[in-house]
């Protein structure tokens, strides 16, 4: 699979958790065994939505392309930040250990796939210039 298929395949994925984070924060509260945080569900939603969108409204390795995916970056360690906060209150941390190393997991395949578009796009920009 080509860096740009998996970019636009985790575009594809930022849609598909932020809709679930908005459209199902208390089935999400229950899995992870929390409460009381369903506004914040719909933001974080709202926030992985639109990362999604912005990489795959990109058709190429461009530096929209880029951003979105460090974005991506930037709310996985957000992400992890809240779940690690939210293990200390679960009622089921099973679930929530499963969606760390899940979140974990994916947060590396988004820098890998963050840097090696950068690249692209740097390369693509230099040899633009010669």
């Amino acid at each position: 699979m080509s860096d740009l298929n998996v970019a636009r395949t985790l575009g594809w994925v930022s849609l598909a958790i932020g809709v679930t984070e908005f459209a199902a924060p208390g089935w999400l509260e229950r899995k992870l065994g929390v409460s009381n945080h369903r506004g914040l569900m719909k933001m974080l939603g709202i926030r992985e939505a639109l990362r999604g969108v912005s990489i795959l409204s990109q058709k190429r390795a461009t530096s929209k392309l880029s951003a979105g995916l460090w974005s991506r970056v930037a709310g996985d360690a957000m992400d992890l930040a809240l779940l690690a906060a939210a293990a200390k209150k679960s009622r089921r941390p099973g679930n929530l250990i499963g969606a760390i190393a899940m979140v974990a997991g994916i947060t590396l395949l988004d820098v890998m796939t963050a840097e090696r578009m950068q690249k692209h796009h740097a390369a693509h920009a230099r040899a633009s210039l010669s």
